[in-house]
């Protein structure tokens, strides 16, 4: 088990109590696991690039690296859940929502297959964020919890004991890195542990094959269902659910 070291933030940046809007969106057709990138891809389209938080990229605008993505916690997110496209909208994302809303058509191309998109189903919700004593038990699906570097560091661990403990660490850091992306500044510490062997698995992302996790973990940080953790999670990578 991990805990955190934080030094206090400037409380003008940051609120110790945050208050979280989150609203999900089912819609009433299906998509197949690897199409929810294509179904994020549509979505951008019909909304138009201007609209940064649908894609998370500042236009005009590129880093030394010469890119242009907004390292930020992804405002809007595109999952799969029980069959059914879903956006979950995070924060300001909630507002920008109406822009494809506004749509007079939100019928959406997946390749060649025509998607005539109506609303299945709306949850609104706030959440106030916390850090509480007791555990809250989750499980995140196709987590996506190491970059090339910490994957060879992963790899070069001897023993299943070592691996959960810096898959722990990792887990710790992508909520650390979700609460200041909501503008939450945690100032107790972080209890975590993972109670069940980590599945691995390998999928397909844009051509490329991303090894991904299945884990099971208890935390006293109040998590909201359906979030994303780690990387990709504007294609529903790292979707925590809340075990009864």
């Amino acid at each position: 088990m991990f805990s955190n070291s934080l030094q206090p933030l400037p409380q003008n940046k940051y609120n110790k109590k945050c208050i979280l809007k989150l609203l999900r969106v089912h819609f009433n057709v299906e998509i197949a696991p690897y199409e929810v990138a294509a179904f994020r891809g549509a979505i951008i389209e019909k909304v138009g690039l201007e609209n940064d938080l649908f894609h998370n990229h500042i236009n005009n605008k590129k880093d030394k690296n010469g890119s242009n993505y907004a390292y930020r916690y992804p405002r809007i997110q595109y999952k799969r859940i029980g069959k059914q496209p879903v956006i979950l909208c995070v924060g300001d994302g909630v507002e920008e929502i109406h822009k494809f809303f506004e749509q007079k058509n939100w019928d959406i191309y997946i390749g060649k297959d025509l998607l005539e998109m109506r609303i299945a189903k709306l949850d609104l919700n706030e959440f106030e964020m916390r850090v509480s004593e007791r555990m809250n038990y989750y499980s995140i699906r196709n987590w996506v919890a190491l970059n090339q570097q910490a994957y060879n560091q992963y790899q070069k661990l001897d023993g299943i004991v070592e691996k959960i403990a810096f898959l722990e660490k990792k887990l710790i850091g992508n909520i650390l890195a979700f609460a200041k992306g909501i503008g939450w500044h945690i100032e107790e510490n972080i209890e975590l542990k993972i109670t069940d062997l980590p599945q691995n698995q390998l999928i397909s992302y844009k051509k490329q094959r991303l090894e991904t996790f299945h884990v099971d973990f208890k935390t006293n940080v109040f998590l909201p269902q359906y979030i994303g953790l780690g990387a990709k999670t504007s294609v529903g990578m790292g979707t925590v659910f809340l075990k009864k």
